[in-house]
């Protein structure tokens, strides 16, 4: 039996710490205060993109929060601000944690990692001044990605070393898992690099090039580190033997070797070769053993969306939304609803709710479960973990209802010959409504947990009330 596999009863935080927890907790800290400050940024950011869909006048005279600006910088502050901090944080503390022993190179994954949150600020205010790249999930201007490549290929260095240093030779779903994300994250930064800034094509090429790379990044960056999240904490947290945990390395190859293709049915309908996206929609349907063995190990973990458990709670909304995103993407790729889906906010709900739903919600829930253990103290207070789950949970509820709603709308429209183009976007402003709830929300709930942090972390703050991990 395994930490991956256990069926222990689950113990406290303050019984359960390993060498890793104290030899990279200052790196994990700074990783992980980092990531909720991006997230501060890109939820604000978010909001203001969400006013901006249903009135468009909002911060109009603002030439550096024009909408196709704010939507950029919100797009690298939520992946490539609060993800890679919050990703590294967890694929290092679950490595080390697996590994068995204490930490390596920590002083080096510190300073590749402010170096990191300098070329994402960087990057963030060059977009807003007007550099713009116009490529989606791939927004990085040209001066700031030699910079975060480098920095990204030092910060998983502590990662290899766990890797290496492991104690037993058999290795486990959640390792597979983060190792893949910490290799592939660099090689999608070099290809972004070299296709879509060194040597751009401008044309069909840098198209699929730009496309392969942000969907890849969903599918082989923030989906595995999300899955090695959750495979490790239900056992943990639940003391319940993974089901059918055998399956668990067919699931992994499959989204080895078909996940990086499923990112250009994204361009059905296109000016491209036929066989393009015809690739991204076979591997799509390939990808359905992936999510159904994801469904039978993890599937269980849904059941704690009511639990005890604060980081179970938001293990089961990343696995719901999982498994849900996965069988729309491949639905909304097929005729004949891709021609009604193809060019609307449902699009762009897939892909908010990809980093929203699947990956926050596993990021917190490795936080909610490390910082304990790194710190030697329970939250301080319980309370706004259950709100910072409430506020998340329900806006996660209205950015899924009015983008998709808005998105549905939006289609029926396009083919009606009785409307024109202009008075789409008023008739979907009830819709669009909600999203700026759900953004507001959310924004709040950040708030609460970088509150708690900050008790975690700031010498002698009191402890008020305790906390189940």
């Amino acid at each position: 039996m395994t930490d991956t596999a256990s069926t222990a009863s689950p113990v406290s935080a303050l019984a359960d710490v390993r060498p890793v927890d104290t030899t990279a907790r200052g790196a994990l800290l700074l990783q992980i205060a980092s990531a909720l400050l991006w997230l501060l940024v890109g939820g604000t950011f978010a909001l203001i993109h969400s006013i901006q869909l249903h009135t468009p006048v909002f911060f109009a005279d603002f030439s550096w929060f024009t909408f196709g600006r704010v939507q950029a910088a919100m797009e690298t502050s939520l992946l490539y601000g609060w993800g890679a901090n919050a990703g590294y944080a967890a694929a290092l503390w679950l490595l080390g944690r697996l590994g068995g022993g204490p930490a390596r190179a920590v002083g080096l994954t510190s300073v590749a990692t402010v170096f990191w949150n300098a070329g994402v600020t960087v990057a963030v205010v060059e977009l807003l001044s007007g550099n713009l790249t116009g490529n989606a999930l791939v927004q990085l201007p040209a001066h700031s990605l030699p910079m975060l490549l480098i920095a990204s290929a030092t910060m998983a260095v502590s990662g290899v070393f766990a890797w290496a240093d492991r104690r037993t030779r058999e290795t486990y779903a959640t390792q597979w898992y983060a190792a893949l994300a910490l290799f592939v994250f660099p090689w999608f930064l070099s290809v972004a690099f070299l296709m879509l800034s060194l040597a751009p094509d401008n044309g069909v090429a840098e198209t699929v090039a730009a496309t392969w790379t942000g969907q890849g990044l969903l599918a082989l960056w923030l989906a595995p580190l999300a899955l090695a999240s959750i495979y490790y904490l239900y056992p943990k947290a639940s003391g319940r033997e993974i089901p059918h945990y055998s399956m668990a390395k067919a699931g992994f190859w499959v989204l080895v070797v078909f996940g990086p293709w499923m990112g250009t049915r994204e361009l059905v309908g296109g000016p491209f070769p036929a066989w393009i996206p015809a690739l991204g929609v076979a591997a799509s349907m390939v990808m359905l053993v992936h999510y159904a063995i994801v469904a039978v190990n993890l599937g269980p973990v849904i059941g704690r969306l009511f639990g005890a458990s604060q980081a179970l709670r938001f293990g089961a909304l990343s696995i719901f939304f999982y498994l849900v995103l996965g069988v729309a993407g491949l639905a909304c790729s097929l005729f004949p609803l891709v021609p009604s889906v193809q060019f609307t906010y449902v699009s762009e709900a897939r892909t908010l709710l990809m980093i929203l739903g699947v990956f926050a919600p596993a990021m917190f829930a490795a936080i909610y479960f490390l910082v304990p253990r790194a710190t030697g103290k329970p939250w301080a207070v319980s309370g706004l973990v259950t709100q910072h789950f409430r506020f998340w949970a329900l806006g996660l509820l209205l950015i899924a209802v009015g983008f998709v709603g808005a998105g549905l709308q939006q289609s029926t429209l396009f083919f009606a010959p009785d409307v024109q183009f202009t008075q789409i976007d008023p008739i979907l402003k009830v819709w669009l409504l909600l999203t700026s709830a759900g953004f507001g929300l959310q924004l709040l709930g950040s708030v609460f947990l970088l509150v708690n942090l900050g008790f975690q972390i700031v010498p002698g703050a009191c402890v008020a009330e305790g906390g189940n991990s």
